[in-house]
């Protein structure tokens, strides 16, 4: 139970971190100091926020003899935020570190973080299914999505000008996705007596930032593209 507590205080203090930093980085200059530091800031506390995440809901799912069938599927539901959390923010990330290759990318590392997001989307979704859980059942088709398609982008050759920038935004951002969804999930029911079963909760933070990943791509592909025709 000591354990439980300690990375229940860690992965508290990590969210909050998070919450308060994520902005930075995407209003700041893209490559300064700012958005540099504030980013490593913001994955560091993201890597708290995952590890003590999985450390809770295995917990829960196991360990805890007062688990009822709602709580191991909100661990279920914890788990997969931390596993869509961790795989996008490496793969925004591992996308700046490989931005000039040319051809499909095979290192098993950046691999397999988005094929153990796309798998495990699926069995969520199945487990939400099986336990009629609407919510449990749907969610996860994000992640299913963004693991396909960065297994997608990294199997195929480069065929877009700066495709690492927008990669890196999209995945960037979609870690934020999973860190404002896991917080109102559990947080607006005690915040704002609004139930965390409700589909409003679970589904607003990509309801906001999907507009405004599309928005930031499509102005730096029409800021690029002016840029090669000068």
């Amino acid at each position: 139970m000591f354990f439980f507590t300690l990375f229940k205080v860690l992965h508290i203090i990590a969210g909050f971190t998070a919450l308060a930093v994520f902005w930075i980085p995407i209003v700041t200059k893209k490559g300064g100091k700012a958005h540099s530091r504030i980013g490593w800031v913001y994955v560091a506390s993201m890597a708290i926020v995952a590890i003590s995440a999985w450390f809770m809901g295995i917990w829960r799912i196991g360990f805890d003899p007062d688990g009822t069938v709602e709580s191991v599927a909100f661990a279920w539901f914890l788990i997969f935020i931390a596993i869509l959390s961790s795989a996008t923010a490496w793969y925004g990330l591992r996308v700046l570190r490989f931005k000039n290759r040319k051809t499909g990318h095979r290192q098993w590392g950046d691999l397999l973080f988005p094929a153990v997001l796309l798998i495990s989307g699926i069995c969520i979704s199945l487990y939400g299914a099986s336990i009629g859980f609407t919510l449990l059942t749907w969610f996860p088709l994000i992640g299913i999505l963004l693991g396909a398609s960065q297994l997608l982008y990294w199997l195929r050759p480069p065929a877009k000008k700066m495709h690492w920038w927008m990669e890196h935004l999209g995945g960037m951002l979609g870690c934020c996705i999973a860190t404002i969804t896991a917080f109102t999930v559990f947080g607006a029911p005690r915040l704002l007596g609004v139930s965390s079963v409700h589909p409003i909760v679970w589904f607003l933070p990509t309801i906001v930032l999907v507009p405004v990943i599309a928005g930031f791509s499509a102005y730096y592909r029409r800021k690029f593209n002016q840029t090669k025709q000068m």
